[in-house]
């Protein structure tokens, strides 16, 4: 396969995930900046995290603007795997290709600690390798993470199967106490209705070695291969 990792001024996962596709994957990969027009020739386009035009006005808003952002959408309309990390996530919903909005942590705190996910749908390109209900651990650090979504297009993503990541305790429950930032419905990560889109606020591409506690990210970048 061949990946785009995207750049904007401010990202600060760009290296980790370019990283991760190329010496741990073993896949070409190539750094796409902000100016960048068009995604040809790609088969997936990886947003990273980071602090994207400094978070002004609101997360991943300046971002949403760019040629690359145009790119991106014109991207994902023709069927390209996108997958939106943190940063990326917060980008993907301004860019109206993921329903809802990411808004600022309940508790009005960063937060930066490791998070229990369960997965509710492995019928993905980015999930085919894990069980459905399986549980796994991955590291979290965002402001603004808390998933938000009125109540008559929460029903419908649910229906769908849209939903991909829930927040959940160490046996899988899901509970208040195991939701870090208030997300509705302990929503961690979504897709499209397609698909072929996925942001999550979790970071796959801190949890794919033994070296950093955990290798459960390994498995998303996996499923992709496959």
């Amino acid at each position: 396969m061949r990946f785009a990792v995207c750049v904007f001024p401010g990202s600060n996962c760009d290296y980790d995930t370019y990283y991760v596709i190329r010496d741990l994957l073993g896949q070409e990969v190539s750094f796409v900046d902000y100016t960048t027009r068009d995604l040809k020739g790609f088969d997936c386009v990886v947003i990273p995290g980071g602090f994207s035009f400094g978070d002004y006005l609101r997360a991943g808003v300046l971002a949403s603007k760019t040629s690359l952002g145009k790119a991106i959408v014109d991207f994902a309309q023709k069927g390209g795997l996108v997958l939106g990390i943190c940063n990326g996530f917060q980008i993907l919903t301004e860019l109206e290709l993921l329903p809802g909005a990411l808004l600022r942590n309940e508790n009005m705190r960063f937060i930066c600690k490791d998070a229990y996910l369960r997965v509710e749908n492995k019928e993905l390109a980015f999930t085919k390798r894990f069980e459905e209900g399986e549980i796994i651990r991955m590291p979290i650090a965002h402001g603004e993470g808390r998933y938000y979504l009125p109540e008559e297009e929460l029903k419908l993503i649910e229906e769908r199967g849209q939903v991909v990541l829930r927040y959940c305790d160490e046996e899988g429950n899901i509970t208040s106490q195991a939701n870090p930032n208030g997300s509705v419905n302990n929503i961690a990560g979504v897709c499209n209705k397609e698909g072929n889109v996925f942001g999550l606020m979790p970071h796959p591409e801190r949890a794919c070695e033994d070296l950093l506690g955990y290798r459960d990210g390994i498995i998303l970048w996996h499923s992709l291969l496959a």
